[in-house]
């Protein structure tokens, strides 16, 4: 992507723009703000260095690109860490300097900057990319500070120290002095004093004088004071401020980039353009009105199948067409309707978008990805969701085969407000980023909702070479510093791992994947010191065969993990209630083979429940043909059958909640997937279980509350092992005592 860089002169902006051309992009123009008084050194702002901005103007000529400069008119008035747009804050100036770039430069699809750990300044620079249409590239981002400042001296930039304001570091000694001849030095004031060596909690700031991108020339600094700011015997404040400077050229010149000729600014000296006043726009996308929606969700209304539960805090809604609208154009049309229904759910709950912390999103074909995204943007967007925008996952499933539309949406809604979510839109070389509105994660009561991580490489954002192995691996480390963000890792925080496979992966390869999945796991559980592990879980894993999934992925992982709390609460005792005699199925031994579960401190419960043919045989055998080969017997599987295994699916579930003291009032989610090799509609399969829902309300004092929510997804196959996904049902739940 051709880009734009957004430098204060300082070491990590520089730095940032060599990691972007490493990376394959091209950095097109250069992007400066600076105070409006020349003989100003340092403004009170959270966002900006401007020490050293005198010197700013020569790197157009050493670099041989244009320069454009904007004065900060504004300050810091929106101090929230979330940015929205605020008249009069700081973070518009930079809006109004970048908005100018792209009009002058309109290839520019991207913006440099040198983040490193703050998320105040990163998500206002994203903001501001979101609003232009542009992708934010912050290849810094999280990096190891130590590594990182190594890796910036190794590289060639050459950078003095032209601020200090931390214990141990003296204005006198130490302003204008080389950031290599300091290196040692700020290792030492960290193991002191815990200083960060990169400056990222401002004990210093740099100016680079050259770096490999200055092809035409270096700065010489000939003369420069040093202003005191505070004499603190401590920690004394001090900058460095230029009187005298000049461009000392290199033999050999060579743009980085050509500046494009669809502008008017090719002639003017020095390739610096001063950006000045301009007018915000105050018009932002709007998302889609329920006005527009309204009209077209009555006139599918009868074809409309809702599941909700509303509860105190936590509650489901999911939503999909029971039969193909003739009338339909096809996906957005029935994407608009199904999210319009949900959002007038949520209004008459006095909630909104914001109070959603998960989202499923199932599509019936894939490469209808962006039309699903156009659509999905409509509705959840970040202005209206100040408290972030949920995760997300999005998968293919054959909803045409079950007789649906061609959308099925899921959504996990809290009302409490007490969501914390993690939403990094920056390509970065530590995690693949969100571009879109959906978020890496979300936080709600210790339960960590991940968004489903494919195998990308996150500087790239492309998938790994090497196949479904080592996409699993990628997703798993992607994973995995999306875990260590909340302070907690897949490998000992994990409850549940979902693994959609997509159709594409061979038989020979599916086998492998169960055992990769494990030796993962433990390569990075064996990381950590083992007396530092406050507690490991033992994670329940389910496998679903799907037909396809973003960017053709082979594999994509959807872990959920428990954080832990200093004040985490003794594992509760378990009380065993029996169940109705009224139910036809007794207690026998080889129920429990049929379930897999992980209960943590009494306060969660996660189940994986699988339906094999072994055990369909056992609880139906009248059903079944005994000379039918076995393969074909799910295919045949008659619905008074499916009505005998979803009762007995749900007593046992019933069995489980009651041993471990859950109510079914406490169930977060209940979803059952089901193979379409049973040749049975959604609509039908959704009045099976309904019955066999009101059948347990009537026998039984578990439920207090009517219907529990839960979503029935049609997969082509799943099972608790990748290598052979052929259950003819299998169950995810999860409930949490709140």
């Amino acid at each position: 992507m051709k880009a734009v860089a957004l430098v204060s002169g300082g070491k990590d902006s520089c730095y940032a723009m060599m990691k972007c051309i490493h990376y394959g992009h091209e950095i097109v123009a250069l992007a400066n703000l600076m105070p409006i008084d020349d003989s100003v050194d340092e403004l009170d702002s959270y966002m900006y260095q401007t020490v050293g901005h005198q010197i700013i103007e020569g790197y157009a000529k050493c670099m041989g690109i244009p320069l454009f400069r904007r004065r900060i008119h504004g300050s810091t008035r929106h101090r929230s860490l979330s940015y929205r747009l605020t008249p009069g804050d700081e973070v518009e100036d930079m809006y109004l300097l970048l908005k100018e770039v792209k009009k002058q430069i309109p290839s520019i699809q991207a913006v440099s900057s040198g983040a490193i750990a703050s998320d105040y300044q990163r998500l206002r620079v994203e903001s501001v990319c979101s609003r232009l249409g542009l992708v934010s590239l912050a290849y810094l981002w999280r990096q190891d500070q130590s590594l990182l400042l190594q890796e910036m001296i190794d590289s060639g930039i050459k950078a003095i120290i032209v601020k200090v304001a931390a214990m141990g570091l003296d204005p006198g000694k130490h302003l204008g002095k080389e950031l290599y001849l300091l290196f040692p030095y700020l290792h030492k004031l960290k193991e002191l004093y815990g200083i960060n060596v990169c400056g990222e909690g401002g004990e210093y700031e740099t100016l680079t004088l050259d770096c490999p991108l200055f092809i035409n020339a270096q700065i010489v600094l000939e003369e420069f004071e040093t202003v005191l700011h505070s004499r603190d015997s401590i920690a004394p404040v001090g900058v460095l401020h230029p009187l005298a400077f000049h461009l000392e050229k290199k033999e050999e010149t060579n743009s980085l980039g050509s500046f494009p000729n669809d502008n008017n600014l090719c002639g003017r000296d020095g390739l610096v353009y001063e950006v000045h006043n301009g007018s915000i726009d105050s018009s932002e996308d709007k998302c889609e009105s329920l006005v527009h929606t309204t009209s077209l969700a009555v006139t599918m209304d009868d074809k409309l199948h809702m599941s909700e539960r509303q509860k105190i805090q936590l509650f489901s809604i999911s939503c999909w067409l029971q039969d193909h609208l003739e009338d339909s154009s096809g996906l957005k049309e029935d994407l608009k309707c199904i999210l319009g229904k949900i959002e007038a759910r949520l209004i008459g709950y006095g909630l909104g978008w914001k109070d959603v912390l998960y989202i499923h999103l199932y599509i019936a074909n894939m490469d209808e990805f962006s039309v699903a995204n156009e659509t999905y943007v409509k509705f959840i967007t970040q202005e209206n969701c100040p408290f972030g925008v949920p995760s997300r996952s999005t998968i293919e499933v054959p909803l045409s085969q079950v007789g649906s539309g061609k959308a099925y949406v899921e959504v996990l809604v809290a009302n409490d407000g007490s969501k914390r979510v993690l939403h990094v839109q920056s390509i970065s070389c530590w995690a693949p980023s969100c571009i879109g509105p959906y978020s890496q994660a979300t936080l709600h009561k210790k339960i960590l909702y991940m968004a489903g991580q494919l195998g990308l490489d996150p500087p790239t954002m492309n998938l790994c070479s090497g196949g479904p192995l080592a996409e699993l691996e990628q997703a798993l480390e992607n994973s995995e510093a999306v875990a260590n963000s909340f302070g907690c890792s897949i490998s000992t925080s994990s409850i549940i791992f979902i693994v959609y496979c997509s159709a594409n992966i061979s038989p020979l390869e599916r086998c492998r994947i169960q055992d990769s999945l494990y030796v993962i796991l433990k390569k990075i559980r064996s990381s950590y010191n083992s007396g530092s592990l406050k507690r490991v879980l033992d994670p329940i894993v389910l496998y679903a065969l799907v037909p396809n999934l973003p960017k053709s992925a082979f594999v994509e992982v959807k872990p959920l993990l428990n954080i832990l709390e200093d004040e985490e609460s003794t594992t509760q005792e378990a009380y065993f209630t029996r169940i109705s005699n009224s139910w036809s199925f007794q207690p026998e031994s080889w129920h429990d083979s049929c379930i897999e579960k992980c209960v943590v401190d009494g306060s969660i419960c996660a189940v994986i429940l699988s339906i094999t043919n072994e055990v369909a045989l056992r609880i139906c055998p009248d059903s079944f043909d005994a000379n039918e080969k076995s393969e074909d017997r799910k295919v045949n599987l008659s619905e008074c059958a499916m009505r005998r295994i979803s009762r007995f699916c749900i007593q046992l579930l019933d069995k489980v909640l009651m041993e471990h003291s859950f109510s079914w009032e406490e169930i977060v989610n209940l979803r059952f997937y089901i193979p379409v090799g049973l040749g049975m509609s959604l609509k039908n399969l959704a009045l099976i279980f309904q019955n066999a829902f009101a059948e347990l309300t009537g026998t039984s004092h578990s439920i207090h509350s009517g219907e529990p929510i839960y979503n029935l997804v049609p997969v082509l196959g799943t099972g608790r092992s990748s290598a052979v996904m052929d259950d003819i049902l299998t169950c995810e739940l999860l409930a949490q005592k709140m």
